[in-house]
């Protein structure tokens, strides 16, 4: 039950930006076994005078940021930045100019189904995803 926000400074149009929405869920589906139906992907879109960054990098640099419970192996988030990497060159984003950071949040540490922490939720069955990732 990843929650993921997407960071770009050049302006799309909406249905550009929903197909962004989608090739990033799609990767997350792909690379770290999301659930089809667990959708939590956001867009937000920055003018050039409100992100800083460093010269090699334009204005198709893409951030996207997701957090999640810890528990993933390397080759899981391995096959997840592929996915982004692979799903995101349809929109023009070079490899180089995506940037890819995972925040692991133990379960405490988030507020679900009306204020219930996270980690006293019964636990739903868990995919190892190390094995399907290799499969």
């Amino acid at each position: 039950m990843p929650t993921t926000l997407i960071s770009i400074r050049k302006a799309r149009p909406p249905q550009q930006r929903r197909a962004l929405l989608e090739a990033v869920h799609a990767a997350l589906v792909e690379g770290i076994q999301v659930p089809e139906h667990d959708r939590d992907v956001r867009l937000q879109v920055f003018a050039a005078a409100d992100w800083l960054d460093g010269p090699k990098l334009g204005e198709d640099y893409t951030l996207v940021e997701i957090s999640l419970f810890p528990g993933r192996g390397l080759e899981a988030k391995r096959a997840l930045y592929q996915a982004l990497v692979r799903r995101l060159s349809a929109f023009g984003i070079a490899p180089a100019q995506l940037r890819v950071i995972l925040h692991e949040v133990p379960p405490e540490n988030w507020g679900l189904r009306g204020g219930i922490p996270g980690s006293e939720l019964a636990a739903e069955p868990k995919v190892n995803v190390e094995e399907v990732s290799k499969a």
